[in-house]
């Protein structure tokens, strides 16, 4: 990213992981999954962003909104996202 000039410190773990600040990360749009390219050359190491974010798998949020069911079991025809957003 040109303008941005930041120098951080990073420790190396005894698996040969390294941990990016979460505010590069953040800045970068780095999620999980996210994918980096290492290079070597004579002043050092260069880290490159590849895929900032994989796809998501939103599956396992089903069942998250939850709609008042006054009782009643709810059908997918009982579901109107207007009136829904309607204040009472």
């Amino acid at each position: 990213m040109k303008g941005v000039d930041a120098m951080y410190t990073l420790n190396v773990s005894s698996k040969g992981q390294i941990v990016l600040p979460v505010e590069v990360r953040k800045r970068l749009g780095m999620g999980l999954g996210a994918q980096l390219e290492l290079s070597e050359d004579a002043d050092g190491l260069r880290l490159r962003v590849l895929a900032a974010r994989p796809s998501v798998d939103i599956s396992h949020m089903a069942g998250m909104v939850r709609a008042n069911s006054l009782g009643q079991p709810r059908r997918l025809e009982d579901f109107d996202p207007a009136a829904m957003l309607a204040k009472p």
